[in-house]
């Protein structure tokens, strides 16, 4: 993988962990449970944790990191809070709308992994992807809770 191939795949996923840490955020301000709050809150620093050290890397290996998310981060975003007015902004709404961000973070983070990375940049990555698994989980687990208490 040549460098500029790199720091393209690398500011993807920068824009990945800004779009996690967008939906996370928007999703805070709109759950009624205190204790959604705290755990959207602590994922959407978690991304913000992970966009910054990709962006180092990013820098370390001379290129210019992306600042913003991605087009289908934005769409996303907006489909919450579309979403969100719709069903009044239940908790299993946002809870069913940060599991698809996840899944999609899943799938670039699994396409990232694919690529020849240089080892630094495989070990960052790697790391990363096992946080976005975690997250996934707890967002699934979260929300299958959800559910069951509203049947």
């Amino acid at each position: 993988m040549d460098n500029s191939d790199l720091i393209d795949l690398l500011n993807h996923l920068v824009s990945t962990c800004k779009d996690g840490e967008y939906g996370f955020r928007s999703c805070t301000e709109h759950v009624k449970s205190e204790n959604l709050r705290s755990v959207f809150s602590a994922r959407a620093e978690e991304c913000r944790q992970a966009a910054a050290e990709l962006q180092s890397l990013i820098q370390q290996n001379g290129g210019k990191p992306d600042d913003g998310g991605t087009a289908t981060g934005a769409v996303h975003r907006g489909w919450v809070a579309v979403k969100g007015t719709l069903t009044g902004y239940s908790d299993l709404a946002m809870l069913e709308e940060c599991e698809r961000g996840e899944d999609a973070a899943l799938e670039r983070y699994r396409k990232a992994l694919e690529e020849p990375l240089p080892p630094e940049a495989r070990l960052v990555v790697a790391r990363q992807y096992e946080g976005v698994k975690r997250n996934h989980l707890q967002v699934r687990t979260l929300r299958d809770e959800a559910r069951a208490a509203a049947t």
